[in-house]
């Protein structure tokens, strides 16, 4: 399936307003010291083995878990839509009717009913953030604009990046880099380091796996490098799918060739801790019967980076 280049914010928003569907504090795995993490929703890739599929849609998406629910019939008797029925095996929720109000959520008492993404402002935004900075100030952290992808609520982005700078708060961002080159430098010149994810080298195999070819992605890269910005380059490693020796002499080439300091790259092995996830949202079908690489192979990636001169460790 093929997306389009940038995956518009939900439709009727302000463009200082965004769909954000988590809020993780104290992360230490997404730039350095302790950060707090912002995730939008929202993204113009479809990883098969993405680990946030409630980030994928730019609209709010109800989550169902079968294992917790009680069976009480209070949702059913909420919805002002009457789209909620209950049966024997749970409830089920007819998308024609239901307007994502969220009172279903609000009164499960089982809380087996999620509605992931909420509408945050700048300042709603900003104020989570600072009640971080005594984090901050004592590990050299900071916040992480993650997704989804970022850069699908460009206005939004930039405009917490510069009320970070204003107060000094370090600022990362982790995008997929397929945007508009000339959003990807804007946002460049407002943040301190890019969490940059590279999928694999080949085209096509790029297109069969995230919906989309890689030629973009790997244009702004190049330019990202050339314009000196900070950057840790994360690659996800799949068993069967880009942990295999072309690949990762192709990438470990093409990292060497870009300009300025030798880039640090994170090895991230694939684990289905997802599952669950795309079961909540209804989706087993789309669950793809992934498998991690194995240590032979994560072995053998660190081994061609450090032939490249790049240093590349499992994690961070």
């Amino acid at each position: 399936m093929m997306l389009s280049e940038e995956t518009p914010p939900r439709q009727g928003l302000p463009p200082r307003q965004g769909l954000v569907f988590d809020i993780k504090r104290y992360a230490i795995n997404d730039g350095p010291g302790i950060r707090v993490v912002i995730f939008f929703k929202g993204c113009n890739l479809h990883c098969a083995w993405c680990h946030n599929p409630e980030g994928i849609s730019g609209k709010p998406e109800k989550m169902y878990s079968p294992a917790k629910c009680i069976k009480c019939g209070t949702c059913v008797t909420i919805c002002p839509e009457k789209a909620i029925t209950l049966a024997t095996q749970g409830i089920t929720t007819d998308p024609d009717l239901c307007t994502m109000c969220g009172k279903c959520a609000d009164v499960c008492p089982a809380k087996a009913i999620e509605i992931s993404g909420k509408t945050m402002s700048v300042p709603e935004i900003m104020e989570i953030i600072e009640k971080e900075r005594p984090f901050f100030d004592q590990s050299g952290g900071g916040v992480t604009f993650s997704g989804g992808e970022p850069m699908v609520h460009p206005r939004l982005l930039i405009k917490l990046l510069e009320e970070c700078r204003k107060k000094g708060i370090h600022r990362a961002v982790d995008t997929a880099g397929h945007v508009k080159t000339e959003l990807l430098l804007e946002v460049a010149a407002k943040t301190d380091l890019f969490l940059f994810d590279l999928k694999m080298m080949d085209p096509d195999l790029h297109e069969q796996w995230t919906g989309v070819k890689n030629d973009l992605i790997l244009q702004n890269l190049t330019v990202l490098a050339e314009s000196g910005a900070k950057i840790i380059i994360r690659i996800p490693l799949i068993g069967g799918v880009n942990d295999h020796e072309e690949n990762i002499r192709q990438t470990a080439e093409y990292i060497a060739g870009l300009e300025g300091e030798r880039k640090e790259v994170h090895l991230l092995p694939y684990h289905p801790v997802a599952q669950n996830k795309y079961l909540k949202l209804g989706r087993p079908d789309d669950f793809e019967s992934l498998s991690g690489p194995d240590k032979e192979s994560q072995h053998r990636s660190i081994a061609i980076f450090m032939e490249h001169g790049i240093r590349a460790i499992i994690g961070g």
